[in-house]
């Protein structure tokens, strides 16, 4: 069902932002925290079940509010046990969301954008173009309709414990709706999840990652990919804006101050014969020897139209003992959900009036308000 134009979706708020629509409306700022554990925590959007709020106040909601999610297309389960989801927007656009579920945790990859305007060479989404950035409602209802799916097996026990903003699109071109997102993520009248426990990844906009430094304390993944900038210019064009220079050191002003334990997740796709030999990792650890790093290497996952191959086990191994010799913990990520393509790099969903060219110009205007 489609948005009503003129109702107002609640998904778009946090705690406080709901205290001052219930003052807008003539209600006791009190009920925004009734109001939020409703909708996230028991995941209802039919104001009628409310049933600690008033019938004139549950009425009111009816006439000018609404709880509006995407149309959920398919949801699709690995033979690993890890599920995928394709969310129809308004706009005809769809976006994809991953759960993966594993012994300790079970973590939701969530997509901040319609398509990406980074264009990375070995990437899925950057090759579907861009469309827009997400509003704060469609970033928090794939975390709202993951989780009621859950919920609705009877036999699932599995639980999102962890979120990742590593789905589509690059999280910080969309910062004002990442970070107020990521707040109800972490309120105790929402989700409740710790700092720690929600991670947000970039490709290095570095003024956009300075400004979140000051705004929010969340964990920090960068996606490096190469350890030197002629190679990260062509695996990741940003870098041409903002090179390993800057970008490391705006990494160690996010951990400075922090805590000992902090450390920055350094992502970096195995490509054969690109990135992936001795000297490479090398290089990698003296880039990195004056951060809090530790470094998930990421099997690349072939689609479409690529013609990049993945590193073998054993040239994965080699570079990974030659950071852990060097002191940097290290670890190799293990492939999920590859077989209903949703590993990472392998996300697509459908880009409808694709602007990647035209729009690259937006990464002039990287710290939105």
């Amino acid at each position: 069902m489609a948005a009503t134009a003129d109702k107002t979706n609640l998904l778009d708020f946090n705690l406080e932002e709901m205290r001052e629509y219930f003052v807008s409306i003539d209600e006791k700022p009190f009920r925004a925290a009734q109001l939020m554990k409703w909708i996230h925590q028991q995941f209802c959007d039919d104001f009628s079940q409310m049933t600690n709020l008033s019938k004139s106040l549950r009425q009111k909601l009816v006439e000018s509010c609404e709880i509006h999610t995407p149309e959920i297309i398919f949801d699709q389960t690995s033979e690993d046990g890890t599920r995928k989801w394709l969310f129809k927007l308004d706009s005809g656009n769809s976006i994809e969301t991953v759960f993966i579920p594993e012994d300790d945790r079970g973590t939701l990859c969530i997509s901040s954008q319609i398509g990406c305007a980074l264009d990375c060479s070995f990437c899925a989404t950057g090759k579907q173009g861009f469309n827009r950035n997400l509003s704060v409602a469609e970033i928090i209802a794939q975390l709202w309709l993951a989780n009621r799916a859950l919920a609705e097996n009877s036999d699932e026990e599995r639980r999102i414990t962890n979120v990742v903003m590593m789905g589509m699109g690059e999280p910080l071109l969309n910062y004002a709706n990442v970070v107020r997102a990521m707040d109800i993520m972490m309120d105790d009248m929402a989700y409740g999840l710790s700092k720690r426990r929600v991670t947000l990844s970039t490709s290095g906009i570095v003024p956009a990652l300075d400004r979140l430094m000051q705004r929010s304390d969340v964990s920090l993944a960068v996606s490096l990919h190469a350890p030197n900038d002629a190679l990260r210019d062509e695996l990741v064009p940003v870098n041409k804006k903002y090179p390993l220079k800057e970008l490391m050191a705006a990494c160690r002003r996010y951990v400075d101050g922090k805590s000992q334990r902090t450390k920055i997740t350094f992502e970096y796709v195995m490509l054969a014969g690109v990135n992936d030999s001795p000297s490479h990792a090398r290089e990698l650890a003296d880039l990195l020897k004056t951060v809090p790093a530790k470094v998930n290497l990421i099997p690349f996952n072939p689609f479409s139209g690529s013609d990049y191959v993945c590193s073998d086990r054993k040239t994965i191994d080699a570079f990974r003992d030659i950071l852990k010799q060097k002191g940097i913990v290290t670890i190799t990520r293990k492939t999920r959900g590859d077989d209903i393509d949703a590993a990472c790099g392998q996300l697509a969903g459908k880009v409808n009036d694709k602007t990647r060219r035209t729009r690259k110009r937006e990464l002039t205007l990287e710290v939105q308000s």
